[in-house]
């Protein structure tokens, strides 16, 4: 029952590029007049590659700040001319409209498409009729239930993908440090191997193969690992689910040994409980990773995502 997938053609995956990867620090200096190489990162899986990668050659800010979702990110004055200031911007263009059109008018030298490094999927024809305030309203959403995946992260290998053409891109835009970013990168990949690992190993012998989650970021992860994600709502964090649509997952937690509804620490879960409540079923936190704050199950993306597959291999009986 695994997660059915179209593969969209290469030059409909460039048209979707990664956020903006500023330059990440302790500090509150926005990007551009360091000494270093100033990046803009969109969200928190692009921060996250960029300061891996980089290390302590590069200053790093981000666009998204803890604990926002950034779906809805609107770009302050002030981050629109610190976008202009960097020497490189690293962003996931279909996930933030407001970020697309400011790296659009921006005059960065290096702009890296993230999602053109990987190949992206159509995963909309997973969630069936989650409707949006009725059935009436279906075609109104109906491109956005066939929207391009953005969320490419959650799957290691492809996060590996990534990461390699961002090294790449640093290389060439910072060459008095290409060896030290090749070096890096290569050790980033080795984690992410690692990692890819671990989660094969751990969900191959499962008592059931399907999870509910809150909105459907797991699309990648699912396929990657033969399982089956089942989305209150689309790939929107907001949109509200049709009354038939929850009736259709009560229906299947029964016939496929659902156990756990999973929520998410940046968006409401009074949704997720209310099925859980109604079905009998528990709830659990599967971290999409789309920010860290002091309600993730970990610091980084290598220990929530740890966190995330403990509590797949709970939720799904893993023997």
């Amino acid at each position: 029952m695994n997660v059915r997938r179209r593969l969209i053609p290469t030059a409909a995956v460039t048209a979707l590029g990664l956020a903006a990867l500023t330059a990440c620090s302790s500090d509150s200096a926005g990007a551009g007049g360091t000494d270093r190489f100033d990046v803009v990162a969109s969200f928190y899986p692009m921060q996250f590659l960029a300061e891996q990668i980089g290390g302590d050659h590069v200053h790093v800010t981000t666009l998204t700040e803890p604990g926002q979702e950034p779906h809805d990110l609107e770009l302050s004055t002030r981050q629109t001319a610190e976008l202009q200031e960097a020497d490189a911007v690293l962003y996931l263009k279909s996930l933030q409209p407001a970020v697309d059109e400011a790296v659009g008018q921006a005059d960065v030298k290096t702009k890296i498409d993230a999602a053109s490094l990987t190949e992206l999927a159509d995963h909309g024809d997973v969630e069936h009729d989650h409707g949006h305030e009725g059935e009436e309203h279906a075609g109104e959403h109906a491109e956005e239930e066939h929207a391009l995946d953005p969320h490419v992260w959650l799957d290691p290998v492809k996060y590996a993908e990534i990461a390699e053409g961002v090294g790449a891109a640093f290389e060439k835009a910072d060459p008095d440090h290409a060896a030290d970013y090749r070096k890096n990168t290569d050790a980033l990949v080795d984690r992410l191997g690692a990692l890819d690992t671990k989660f094969r190993d751990g969900l191959k012998n499962t008592e059931t193969k399907v999870f509910f989650t809150n909105h459907a970021s797991f699309g990648y992860f699912a396929e990657r690992y033969g399982l089956t994600q089942e989305a209150i709502s689309g790939l929107d964090p907001e949109s509200e689910p049709s009354p038939a649509r929850i009736r259709e997952l009560q229906e299947e937690a029964k016939a496929d040994g659902v156990t756990t509804v999973f929520y998410e620490t940046l968006v409401s879960d009074k949704t997720a409980k209310t099925l859980a409540k109604d079905a009998g079923l528990k709830t659990g936190v599967l971290d999409p990773l789309e920010g860290i704050t002091d309600k993730s199950e970990g610091d980084d993306y290598f220990q929530v995502m740890e966190s995330n597959l403990s509590a797949l291999k709970t939720a799904l009986g893993a023997k």
